[in-house]
C-alpha cells in the first residue's frame, strides 16, 4: 500500500492516478481558507486538498471526484482522518454535480486537468486526471460560477502557459483574478505553475514568485512557513 504521512493525517494513494507531490502540498498549504468556510474541492483525487483545508480550519468540505478508484481512496482517507464528520466525498463529474446542487460555497479549490493537446500516457486514470478531455476550462469555470457564493473565492493551480487563457475565460463568467503566486523549484528554474485566486470583485491582481527550495532537500525561507504545520520533517517529536 502506498501511503504518504503528514503530521495530522495520512493519504493512501495506491490506486489514485495522481500522487502527493510538492506542488500540490504547497498549493494546499497556501489555500485562502478562513475558519468555518464551506469548501468545494473539484477533482479531489486522494482528498489531499480537502484534508489540508480541514487542518487549516475549514467547516464542511465536499470533495467531488470522477474516477472510482480515486473516490474510494478519498473516502477512506476522509474516514481515517480527524475530520471525518466534516468531509464528504461525492463520486460524480463536476458538471452533473453543479447542475443538481443548490448549495454555494465560500471557497472552491481545484487542481484541475492541465493538458489539452499533450501526448498521453498508457494509464487511462492518469490521462483523466491530467488532461482536459472530460473537464474543459469552460466547463470548470461554468461549474464554479454556479457553485461559488457572491463573496466567495475560487483557488486553482494552473501551468504558467495556460494562465493567460484561463484568466480571459474567467472574465466571461464574472470571475476576476485577485492573486497570482507563481511557483518554481529552485532560484535557477523558471516557474512552471501558478496558484491563482479569483473573486467576483474587480481589483488589481497581487502577483508574486515563490521558490520552493534553496538547496537540495532544503526548503526556502518563503516556502517553509507554509509547510511547517504539515510535513513530518517539521514535527517536534519526529
Amino acid at each position: 500500500m502506498s501511503e504518504f504521512h503528514f503530521q495530522q493525517f495520512s493519504v493512501i494513494q495506491t490506486n489514485s492516478a495522481m500522487k502527493v507531490c510538492t506542488d500540490a502540498v504547497i498549493f494546499g498549504a497556501m489555500a485562502p481558507v478562513k475558519r468555518g468556510d464551506s469548501i468545494l474541492d473539484i477533482g479531489t483525487g486522494t482528498g489531499l486538498l480537502s484534508l489540508m483545508a480541514c487542518q487549516l480550519g475549514a467547516g464542511l468540505v465536499t470533495a467531488v471526484e470522477l474516477t472510482l478508484p480515486a473516490y474510494d481512496e478519498a473516502a477512506l482517507n476522509f474516514k481515517n482522518s480527524p475530520w471525518a464528520a466534516q468531509l464528504e466525498a461525492v463520486h460524480l463529474d463536476i458538471q452533473s454535480f453543479a447542475a443538481n446542487s443548490h448549495i454555494q460555497y465560500d471557497l472552491v479549490i481545484c487542481n484541475p486537468p492541465f493538458f489539452a493537446e499533450h501526448s498521453k500516457a498508457a494509464n487511462q486514470l492518469r490521462n483523466t486526471a491530467r488532461h482536459t478531455d472530460q473537464l474543459s476550462f469552460d466547463d470548470l469555470l461554468n461549474s464554479v460560477d454556479r457553485l461559488l457564493s457572491p463573496q466567495g473565492l475560487f483557488y486553482v493551480l494552473l501551468p504558467i502557459h495556460a494562465i493567460e487563457q484561463f484568466v480571459g475565460l474567467a472574465l466571461g463568467v464574472g470571475l476576476y483574478l485577485s492573486r497570482q503566486l507563481d511557483i518554481r523549484g529552485y532560484a535557477h528554474n523558471e516557474a512552471k505553475v501558478g496558484a491563482l485566486t479569483f473573486s467576483r470583485q474587480t481589483s488589481t491582481p497581487y502577483k508574486k514568485l515563490l521558490t520552493i527550495y534553496k538547496a537540495d532537500r532544503v526548503y526556502s525561507e518563503e516556502s517553509e512557513p507554509y509547510l511547517t504545520a504539515f510535513l513530518l520533517r517539521f514535527a517536534i517529536n519526529f
